[in-house]
C-alpha cells in the first residue's frame, strides 16, 4: 500500500494505492463515501489488490481538506461534500485516468467503483468514456441532481460503459421505487446495465465500520458480483 499524489487542475490529488502495477490484471478506481478516504475505503483497495487488481482511491475532497471523518461526523463531512462540483469531479477522474494510462492500464483495462457519494461518481464515470466498467454501491442522486449533475435517471441515456448498481431496499435515501426508476432509465442505455437489490440491506451495507448497517450477506454477494462484473468487462 502506498500514498502518493497526482497533479490536477485543482491542485495535488492524493491517492491511496494498493497492488503491484507490474502484476495486476487490471486497475480499479475506488471512489470514497461522504466521509473521505476512510480505513474502509483503504480496505476495499486492499481487497481488490488481493484479487490481482491495482486499486487507487483518489481523495476527492482535496480542494477543501485531506482529512477523513468518522461515520457520525456529519458536521465536518457534509460541508466538504457540498463543495464538490461536476467540473472538479470530472477533472479528477480524468487525471486518475491519465495516471493509469501512464502505468499501463488503458481504458479497456480499468474500472471504477464507488460507495455512497462515490456510487454517484462511479455512475458519472460510466458516462465519460474513461473506464471499461463501472459499479455503484448505493449511490444517491437518482431522482435529485447533485454536484451540478442532473438526476441519474436523466443521465442514464449517456451510460456508454457497462454498469452494475447494487442497492439495499431498506435505504431510506434511495427507496426501491427510485431504484426501479433507474432500472427503467438505464434499460435503454447503449451499454449493458444491471441492478441488484437486497431486501434486508440498508444504505452502507458493505461497510464493516458501520455497526447496525453492515450486512455481511449482502456485502459478500455484492462484492462477488462486482468482481465478476469486472472480470467480464475488463479486457
Amino acid at each position: 500500500m502506498t500514498n502518493t499524489s497526482i497533479t490536477t487542475s485543482g491542485g495535488e490529488l492524493p491517492l491511496f494505492a494498493a497492488g503491484d502495477p507490474s502484476a495486476a490484471r487490471g486497475a480499479v478506481v475506488v471512489i470514497q463515501e461522504a466521509f473521505g478516504v476512510t480505513a474502509h475505503i483503504e480496505r476495499c483497495c486492499e481487497r481488490l489488490a488481493e484479487a490481482d487488481f491495482l486499486a487507487v482511491a483518489p481523495a476527492l475532497f482535496h480542494r477543501t481538506t485531506t482529512d477523513s471523518f468518522a461515520y457520525d461526523d456529519f458536521e465536518h463531512a457534509m460541508p466538504n461534500m457540498a463543495a464538490l462540483s461536476a467540473e472538479g469531479i470530472e477533472a479528477d477522474l480524468a487525471a486518475v485516468a491519465r495516471h493509469l494510462d501512464a502505468v499501463g492500464f488503458e481504458r479497456s483495462r480499468r474500472g471504477i467503483v464507488g460507495f455512497c457519494m462515490g456510487g454517484l461518481v462511479a455512475f458519472v464515470g460510466a458516462t465519460l468514456g474513461e473506464f471499461g466498467a463501472a459499479v455503484t454501491f448505493y449511490g444517491g442522486g437518482v431522482t435529485t441532481g447533485r454536484f451540478g449533475y442532473p438526476p441519474l435517471v436523466e443521465l442514464a441515456d449517456h451510460v456508454a460503459t457497462p454498469w452494475l448498481g447494487l442497492y439495499g431496499d431498506l435505504d431510506k435515501g434511495i427507496p426501491p421505487h427510485d431504484v426501479e426508476l433507474l432500472r427503467d432509465a438505464v434499460a435503454s442505455a447503449p451499454a449493458p446495465t444491471e441492478i441488484v437489490r437486497y431486501a434486508d440491506a440498508d444504505h452502507g451495507f458493505n461497510c464493516e465500520d458501520r455497526p447496525g448497517v453492515f450486512n455481511p450477506d449482502a456485502a459478500s454477494d455484492a462484492w462477488a458480483r462486482m468482481l465478476a462484473f469486472f472480470d467480464q468487462h475488463l479486457a
